[in-house]
């Protein structure tokens, strides 16, 4: 799961996108505002905010580096460009896999337990 983080004005924006399931959220403030799910190297999330301001979330996959790239607008105009790149991409996956083997042993221990 990828997570970008911003403080848009006095609002908290927190976009996430698994790269297990291809599902997308965006909060504002705790509250989920927008999900899809989404397989391919671009999304959007058009999102219309309390104050009345027109939100699009843009998340673009650079396939070459596998750097990972949220864009912000307000009412069209960029606000912030966020990157986050493939060392958290592994190192996510590196937990994953991990906690997966972890589960699995666990859940053959017990079954060796019980016979």
């Amino acid at each position: 799961m990828v997570s970008f983080t911003y403080n848009l004005n006095s609002d908290v924006v927190e976009v996430q996108a698994s790269d297990w399931n291809g599902l997308e959220r965006v909060f504002i403030n705790g509250s989920l505002v927008s999900r899809k799910l989404n397989f391919g190297p671009r999304s959007e999330h058009l999102v219309k905010h309390k104050d009345g301001h027109s939100y699009r979330f843009q998340l673009l996959l650079d396939p070459q580096t596998q750097e990972l790239t949220c864009r912000i607008y307000r009412r069209e105009l960029l606000v912030t460009s966020l990157k986050q790149g493939k060392e958290h991409l592994l190192r996510t996956r590196r937990y994953l896999q991990h906690s997966l083997s972890f589960a699995c042993v666990a859940i053959l221990y017990l079954m060796w337990l019980n016979v």
